[in-house]
């Protein structure tokens, strides 16, 4: 195992449910560092097994992102033993929530269709190469100018897993669609978009988009029964 002595200093960025997010740097150069924290109601052994298996399965899924042409941070190391990833910190990227609402307010309408369309083109990649994102928000998404339009990349593979059925692709859009509505008003137009920016790339796009609908109708139900 390679010791991180070149881990120069450390602080703390965000903390989530399963792992804290450290700002560093990796042989001189600044990175992120994605940490997953032991459970104390789990076994050790128990709780070690499980990170070093998510940790692999994150960065397994990270790295097949970018053979399908999906943007994702690039990875640096995975320490297995610290249930660690060092990525690479896209600094200059703006969460894909904080763009919306800045685009909203100086009425550029057509960047924000711009990116919702190609965001949807993404997730039919990541779902044509069986990966689902399972955290999809637009917490999850950043965005940078790239003349003529702009880059976009996913981030927290934490909850990712196989696309192998129409139940999983469309529960994936699902939940992007849930955030977009209650984080951004009258944002159902947004949906629409990723959604068409999907139909138009996914292998399986009818079927997806039929199964999306008879989610919709279950949360519905629910929502009724309360």
């Amino acid at each position: 195992r390679i010791q991180i002595l070149f881990e120069v200093m450390t602080s703390l960025v965000s903390q989530g449910a399963e792992a804290r997010i450290y700002e560093t740097t990796f042989i001189g150069t600044p990175c992120l560092k994605k940490e997953r924290f032991a459970k104390r109601y789990r076994h050790p052994h128990l709780d070690n097994k499980i990170n070093k298996k998510r940790i692999a399965n994150e960065s397994k899924m990270m790295a097949r992102c970018r053979v399908l042409g999906v943007r994702t941070p690039t990875i640096y190391y995975v320490d297995y033993k610290e249930h660690a990833i060092y990525m690479e910190y896209l600094k200059h990227y703006t969460l894909m929530k904080t763009f919306i609402e800045e685009k909203k307010l100086s009425n550029e309408v057509n960047c924000i269709l711009h990116v919702c369309f190609h965001v949807g083109i993404n997730i039919a990649r990541l779902h044509n190469g069986d990966i689902t994102h399972g955290d999809l928000t637009t917490s999850n998404i950043m965005v940078t100018p790239s003349p003529p339009g702009f880059k976009i990349t996913f981030i927290d593979f934490g909850l990712a897993g196989s696309a192998n059925t129409d139940e999983k692709r469309g529960v994936d859009l699902y939940v992007l669609e849930k955030a977009f509505l209650s984080t951004h008003v009258d944002s159902q137009w947004m949906v629409d978009e990723v959604l068409r920016g999907y139909g138009g790339t996914s292998l399986n796009s009818k079927s997806t988009l039929a199964k999306l609908e008879e989610i919709r109708l279950r949360g519905r139900k629910r929502s009724m029964v309360g």
